[in-house]
Parts: C-alpha cells; sequence; structure tokens
C-alpha cells in the first residue's frame, strides 16, 4: 500500500475502459495533513483511501463521453466506523459548474455488525452491497470532459477514513453518421427484394 500526505492527490489514469485517455482519479481536502492510500479495494488490489475530511472535502473523476450517450455511472464505497457517512454526487461539463445529481446517500461501514458484509480485500469478491448506480445522468452525453465529484457532507473525525473503486463510467457508442446511413440503405434494397 503506498501513501502521500497533503491536501491534494491524484492517483491517475483510468486502468481500464475504451475512454482512459485524458481521465483522471483524483481528491481534494481542506486538511494538508491528509493521508491518501490505496489498501485494498472491494475485489480488486487497490482503492482509494484518505483521512482528514471536512465538510465538502471530495472525490473526482474526470473522464470523455466523446461519441457515447445514455451515461451512467457506478461506484463502490465503504468508511471506517469514524469515517464519513454521508456524500453527494455533483456533475460538471467545464469542471467550474456543478449540478448535483445525487443530494445525499449514505455510505456503509465494511464489515460492521449488523451490516452483513466483509471487510473489503481481493479476496472476497465484489460485495455488491457498497455498489451504487445512477443511470441516465442527463447532460453527460458526447462529452468531451465529464467532471464527477463524491463530495462528504459528514463532520468526522480526523482519523476517519473513506475509501472509493470500482468506478465505472458508461454508455452506448454513438454510431458514427456513415455507419448509420450505410444501415438505412441496407435495410430499403432488402425491402426491395421481396
Amino acid at each position: 500500500m503506498t501513501s502521500f500526505t497533503g491536501s491534494a492527490y491524484s492517483i491517475g489514469i483510468a486502468d481500464q475502459g475504451d475512454q482512459t485517455a485524458g481521465s483522471e482519479l483524483r481528491g481534494y481536502h481542506a486538511l494538508a495533513t491528509t493521508v491518501w492510500s490505496s489498501p485494498s479495494g472491494n475485489g480488486s488490489p487497490y482503492s482509494f483511501s484518505s483521512n482528514g475530511w471536512s465538510v465538502g472535502d471530495y472525490y473526482e473523476v474526470r473522464v470523455s463521453t466523446s461519441n457515447y450517450s445514455d451515461i451512467s455511472l457506478s461506484w463502490d464505497q465503504t468508511r471506517s466506523s469514524t469515517g464519513p457517512s454521508s456524500f453527494r454526487v455533483d456533475v460538471s461539463t467545464d469542471g467550474t459548474n456543478f449540478t448535483t445529481l445525487l443530494a445525499s446517500y449514505t455510505v456503509m461501514q465494511a464489515g460492521a455488525s449488523g451490516t452483513n458484509t466483509l471487510s473489503w480485500s481481493v479476496t472476497a469478491g465484489v460485495q455488491s452491497a457498497f455498489t451504487r448506480v445512477l443511470s441516465s445522468i442527463a447532460g453527460a452525453d458526447n462529452q468531451s470532459t465529464l467532471v464527477i465529484r463524491f463530495v462528504n457532507l459528514s463532520t468526522v473525525a480526523t482519523a476517519g477514513t473513506n475509501r472509493i473503486d470500482n468506478i465505472i463510467v458508461s454508455g452506448t457508442l454513438i454510431p458514427a453518421p456513415g455507419a448509420v446511413a450505410l444501415l438505412a440503405v441496407a435495410g430499403l434494397a432488402s425491402r426491395r427484394r421481396r
């Protein structure tokens, strides 16, 4: 597990998918003493984790949705017993003007009594209880940049941690104009043969 201390940290580009170029996962915290780390994820080798949470701190994803429509988002998130439990999701196409996509959601503590979950690990497999899905994000189709923020709404202990993992932005490939016309011509030709 690697770690870094500071108020902002970038974990880098997406590790899978068609639109990895120009993508980024990063975080911002008001406290310069924040420790950023990459412990085991939800069925994956690494997640993005941090402590030192203040209200308004966030994880941020930047990705291109160029040539894609019907954009949806899914992610896994957990916390320690003293970590932030309430977040919202904001989106932007310019990185400056944000719209709230999901006003509030609760983050479960992995392995906590009564949650019927295990702590996150590489070997435990993906535990779907931690997965959230948002479908059909308005205004997100075919954008050169889509910025998604997971914003903390909770006042918590400085040592409390939160982890995010398996962030997936998906969509439907928009057919090239020539491909649509070709399909239409092929459909017309098959009708004339009858």
